[in-house]
Parts: structure tokens; sequence; C-alpha cells
């Protein structure tokens, strides 16, 4: 059986920092997702923290607490969290779960 992988690469400049998600979020993969946004905050905590989110397969419920405990923490750090390139699929998960409006989401089209 294989273990579910959650690949974080991140990439930095004076605004802000990418985290480019590849995999799932899940109650195996949540913690790891979430000690990496804490360093990331705690190392010089940077305007916006974007989750890449066009790499992601699956997120369960944990993920999606994880999702909204991160953004309320980068809230609390003077940072925004912002959720790009999210699927259709959690786009749906978010709305029936009422969890879109608490998170900042932009995709690539512009929503009038």
């Amino acid at each position: 059986m294989e273990r579910p992988e959650l690949s974080i690469a991140i990439q930095r400049t004076t605004d802000e920092a990418v985290l480019n998600l590849a995999g799932e979020i899940d109650m195996l993969t949540a913690a790891r997702l979430s000690s990496t946004v804490n360093e990331v905050l705690a190392a010089d905590a940077p305007p916006r923290i974007v989750l890449d989110m066009s790499g992601v397969t699956f997120c369960d419920s944990q993920g999606l607490g994880t999702l909204v405990v991160l953004s309320r923490k980068a809230s609390h750090a003077q940072s925004l969290l912002l959720l790009t390139n999210v699927g259709d699929f959690l786009l749906r998960v978010l709305d029936i779960t009422g969890l879109r409006s608490a998170l900042m989401i932009r995709n690539g089209q512009a929503t009038g």
C-alpha cells in the first residue's frame, strides 16, 4: 500500500511566499503543511502566503480544517493566506461545507 505524499516547494519574493503543493492534503499530510506554513510565518512573515493548489489531488476534512486554521494564523501574523489554482472539485467541497467564505481564493479567471 502506497502512502499518500504531499510535496511542498517554496518560492519567496519580497512580497510573498508561494508554496506549490502537489499530492494529497489529508490526516497524514496536513501536519506537514501546517508546520511548513508556520515556519514561513515564524521566519519573516511576508505580506502574502500563496498556496498553489494546482497539484493537489485530494483534500479531506482534516485538510480543509488545516487550511482554515492556517488562514487564521496568517491573519494574526499580519499576513494573508491565499489559495490559487483551486480545482473544481475542491471548490464544490468548500461551497458545500460553507468554508469557501472562510478562505481567500484567487483563481485564473476574474470573478465579477
